[in-house]
């Protein structure tokens, strides 16, 4: 006879297996469902942990949380490390954040005037100390600022490092589609479906379509530039982040849209900054343009917390662009709501009633 499990998690990407691995190793029973783990928005993610660079006027309290679950993320990448036996590419290079022309680094000082205000670790920099740091960058480069705690994982290794942990732990996959809340039978259950949250929660879930194009050095080797790239060229916002593989991540556009079509003109755009601002790019082999869908919400932050009116239903989706650095503090507060029934204050802005009581269940 098949035993109940405490706990069923509908999703396999990275906060659904970490929250799988978490609640395993805390001795509770298991299931994860999800038809094709790790094929959702993480697969196109490029993994930048940067909870200055991605701090936004109006988004304060988001801001906190990426803060809070960035400075978790060595220890977390350590313990995964051990309990998977694998690396998951975690560097603490630090980010670069540059403006190519005077109107791009007007936007750029613009909020990190707001950033420094908000008492983050983000210093600008002369021309002369930013291509100290970075030479690869173009000579056009008219200034930049660091932000040393601004790091980085490969969201692939992730993925795979967290299934590995979780099955080590006990944690059950079931390669299954989940319809419907009422096709899983467990004490809790656990919505981390990315998107697909929406049709299983009713919340104010919605697909922001992201495309993401992946270069490798010539002859394998590592990219002449160690630091993430993130700048405006030419009022293009782009991020180039650096692989000891010889791989770099190009990205990535903005759009209302739910397909996962590959566009031309989103592909020359995304190549046209990209070399703007690192010209040796340009040599570099093209081996991968993607698109993916990220979960996001009205107000751009996560949805963390019990649903409202359905007992025993956890949410914790719409991460939007902030999936990857957000997931070892999604992890802990799901599980510790889980193990202890007490949710920690941190999740208090989070929780899905902030929408209100929604009334259409599946």
């Amino acid at each position: 006879m098949l035993t109940r499990p405490d706990v069923a998690i509908v999703g396999a990407g990275p906060v659904g297996l970490a929250i799988a691995w978490r609640c395993a190793s805390r001795g509770l029973r298991v299931t994860v469902h999800d038809p094709a783990p790790g094929s959702g928005a993480s697969h196109v993610a490029a993994g930048m942990l940067s909870p200055v660079a991605e701090a936004y006027f109006g988004e304060h309290e988001l801001t906190g949380l990426l803060a809070e679950s960035a400075a978790r993320w060595p220890r977390f990448a350590a313990d995964l490390a051990e309990a998977s036996g694998a690396d998951v590419g975690y560097r603490a290079d630090g980010t670069v954040v540059v403006g190519l022309t005077a109107d791009d680094l007007a936007e750029a000082r613009r909020l990190w005037s707001y950033q420094q205000g908000l008492g983050l670790p983000i210093t600008p920099l002369r021309p002369s100390e930013l291509r100290d740091r970075e030479p690869a960058l173009a000579p056009r480069v008219r200034g930049g600022a660091v932000a040393p705690g601004d790091h980085q994982v490969d969201p692939r290794r992730l993925v795979s490092a967290l299934r590995a942990a979780a099955e080590r732990a006990g944690a059950v996959l079931r390669p299954a589609r989940v319809g419907a809340l009422s096709e899983v039978d467990a004490r809790v259950t656990v919505v981390a479906a990315g998107c697909g949250a929406a049709d299983l929660t009713g919340l104010p879930v919605r697909p922001v379509k992201g495309q993401v194009l992946r270069l490798r050095a010539p002859g394998g080797g590592a990219p002449d530039f160690r630091h993430v790239i993130r700048g405006y060229a030419d009022g293009e916002s782009i991020y180039l982040v650096p692989r000891d593989s010889g791989e770099v991540v190009v990205g990535a556009t903005v759009d209302e849209r739910a397909d996962t079509e590959v566009t031309a003109g989103a592909v020359l755009r995304l190549l046209r900054a990209a070399v703007d601002l690192v010209p040796e790019l340009g040599e570099y082999d093209l081996v991968e343009a993607t698109a993916g869908l990220r979960p996001g919400t009205p107000d751009n932050a996560p949805i963390i917390g019990p649903l409202p009116g359905r007992p025993g239903v956890l949410v914790a989706t719409g991460h939007h662009r902030h999936g990857i650095v957000l997931t070892p503090i999604t992890a802990d507060l799901v599980t510790e709501l889980i193990v202890t029934g007490e949710p920690d204050p941190l999740l208090a802005p989070f929780t899905p009633d902030r929408f209100g009581k929604e009334r259409r269940w599946n």
